[in-house]
């Protein structure tokens, strides 16, 4: 008997290191970004709790130098923090990304990490990340 036995709790951090909690699926809106000039796309991001525990979570995009998250392109990495999420909940994103004068022909890869916390966002207890290939023409 432990001493959270005591007090009712439960320690379900096993449970949730040992397999994947969320499920991600990733699209774009349209498919494809215009090469060598301002353009925008919006990538929907829906993410799903599979676990059976609530977990605060976070999700981060990453975009590659060329593309950004902004209208200059300067910023490549951007954190939306979404609070807690209940079991079987359903979340949908959407996050724009841009093209400019210095994005070449080609594919670039996105990735996206969904991350559980614990007490905090300072504190990580499992994450996912999936990637998928933007193409520029």
């Amino acid at each position: 008997m432990g001493l959270l036995d005591i007090f009712g709790k439960k320690d379900v951090s096993a449970e949730l290191t040992k397999k994947v909690p969320y499920e991600l699926k990733l699209s774009f809106h349209p498919l494809r970004i215009s090469a060598n000039k301002s353009d925008s796309i919006r990538m929907s991001i829906l993410l799903s709790n599979r676990s059976g525990e609530p977990l605060l979570t976070s999700v981060v995009v990453q975009v590659p130098k060329k593309l950004g998250l902004d209208q200059t392109c300067l910023s490549n990495v951007r954190e939306i923090r979404l609070g807690e999420l209940a079991p079987g909940e359903k979340k949908e994103l959407a996050v724009d990304i841009y093209s400019s004068t210095k994005t070449d022909e080609g594919s670039y890869t996105i990735t996206v990490t969904a991350i559980a916390h614990y007490r905090n966002y300072a504190y990580v207890l499992n994450s996912e990340s999936k990637s998928a290939q933007l193409r520029a023409v």
